[in-house]
């Protein structure tokens, strides 16, 4: 059985929680303790030096890291839709995962962090990446409904919970109306999980 050790409002475990779902692998939930800082404890830190969730143990596979596990599961229980073996569109999806690390954590993540747990950051900066970043996808996703490829990919589920957690950000979405139709896509897929935090967007497009 698969294991995700994960924190619930964490939107980089819910990565996982969500790919899981949406690829109906069954999966053992183990809540690590915040508070009890059991991240920072020696089992943890066996599985994740970094002691950071999530870990994901798979029989003898121990990854961590969201994209690295997303990676392994689109490839071990995916099929060649989620992340293709086709060099040209492996790079694509691989392209907008690399934004999801970058743009995604420095830019919504981070207001996150800030609004939400009280987290110091450079808030303006924040501010400049999300902005970049939402009109990137703007204009992406008007004329692609998915981010990388003509069908939804792991670069869909890497990006998808800090733009979705965009309220507990104090980001407005309302001037990027194909960002909330995405999001609201995501949120009709079979196997969908949502999270705390998360509103329910298809009820904007009604």
């Amino acid at each position: 059985m698969i294991q995700l050790y994960e924190f619930p409002l964490s939107g980089h475990s819910h990565k996982a929680r969500l790919l899981l779902s949406l690829l109906h692998l069954p999966y053992d939930s183990v809540v690590v303790r915040g508070t009890d800082r059991e991240h920072k404890a020696a089992g943890f830190l066996a599985m994740n030096p970094f002691g950071q969730v999530p870990v994901l143990r798979d029989g003898d596979v121990v990854l961590r890291d969201s994209q690295a596990i997303l990676t392994y599961l689109a490839r071990r229980h995916g099929g060649d839709s989620w992340l293709p073996g086709d060099p040209v569109q492996h790079a694509q999806v691989a392209a907008w995962m690399a934004t999801a690390a970058n743009e995604m954590t420095r830019g919504p993540n981070a207001l996150r962090l800030h609004h939400k747990f009280g987290r110091d950051i450079p808030v303006e900066e924040a501010r400049q990446v999300t902005a970049n970043l939402l009109n990137v996808l703007e204009a992406r996703l008007s004329t692609h409904d998915w981010v990388a490829l003509d069908h939804i990919t792991i670069a869909d589920i890497a990006l998808f919970p800090y733009l979705a957690l965009a309220p507990e950000a104090d980001i407005d979405l309302g001037a990027h109306p194909h960002v909330v139709a995405w999001l609201a896509r995501i949120q009709a897929l079979d196997g969908y999980v949502n999270m705390p935090g998360i509103p329910d967007y298809r009820a904007l497009l009604r």
